[in-house]
């Protein structure tokens, strides 16, 4: 199905370094997206990059979202923890709390939560861990806060319920199963790197609302962001060219909130 209208967010995974190590480049994402997903300290980010990264998103307009995690700075976010459900609310709550008093400092504001790596990947199958993210949010907001996710999953099932504005997301540089979900970072071909094949993705999930899956199926995604991962190889360039193209082909690039 081809949307005659289509409008879309683009957003990135932002300040995800510690003192002086930087993997992202920050600065020259946010002459791109519409939307930045900040570290918020427990899988990368420091309180300085942290304060860096929302001083530039406000100067420029750039929406600023809470990127929540497991504790786990050696992992990246990226290894699989059983985390008490309870204690994780918690740390949710003290991520989202941590980046709005920078983003507020900025004259911004925190104005939505996405889990990153291996957090995201669990709140799609776990009802538990998902609505201990859910009651961190709640937690933490003075209002209730959009919740950045894949569609059908479980967080946004409890975000839902709970009262919370969910977004659908589609990422263009991560292969997808049959079923809608994300291939395994352990397995071959998970992450795309080809900037042709991104942008090429980029477009059937703003304008025909599907992606081609990692066994050659369509797959139909319903999507309002879309990601382009901050650590990809040059992650910048190909992110002005998929805005660029998106644009040339009608698509309203604007943030979702």
């Amino acid at each position: 199905m081809t949307d005659p209208d289509p409008t879309i967010d683009l957003n990135a995974d932002l300040g995800e370094g510690f003192g002086r190590w930087q993997l992202t480049d920050d600065d020259a994402l946010l002459s791109v997206v519409t939307s930045a997903n900040v570290a918020c300290g427990y899988h990368a980010g420091d309180p300085s990059t942290m304060r860096r990264v929302c001083e530039l998103a406000a100067e420029r307009g750039v929406r600023i979202g809470a990127q929540v995690s497991y504790r786990d700075l050696a992992g990246f976010g990226r290894r699989t923890m059983d985390v008490p459900p309870r204690e994780l609310t918690d740390e949710i709550a003290y991520q989202i709390g941590a980046l709005r008093v920078f983003a507020r400092s900025a004259g911004s504001d925190v104005v939505y939560v996405k889990p990153h790596g291996a957090l995201y990947n669990r709140c799609v199958h776990d009802e538990a861990q998902a609505a201990a993210v859910v009651e961190g949010i709640r937690l933490a907001a003075d209002a209730p806060l959009p919740v950045l996710g894949l569609p059908g999953s479980r967080l946004h099932e409890a975000a839902g319920a709970a009262g919370l504005p969910v977004v659908r997301e589609g990422f263009a540089d991560r292969a997808y199963t049959a079923a809608g979900t994300l291939v395994p970072r352990a397995e071959p071909g998970a992450v795309v790197t080809d900037p042709g094949t991104i942008v090429k993705r980029s477009l059937a999930f703003a304008r025909d609302k599907s992606v081609t899956s990692i066994d050659g199926r369509p797959v139909e995604v319903d999507i309002r962001s879309l990601c382009v991962h901050g650590d990809t190889p040059g992650a910048a360039d190909i992110a002005r060219r998929v805005r660029a193209e998106l644009e040339s082909a009608g698509v309203r690039v604007e943030p979702f909130v």
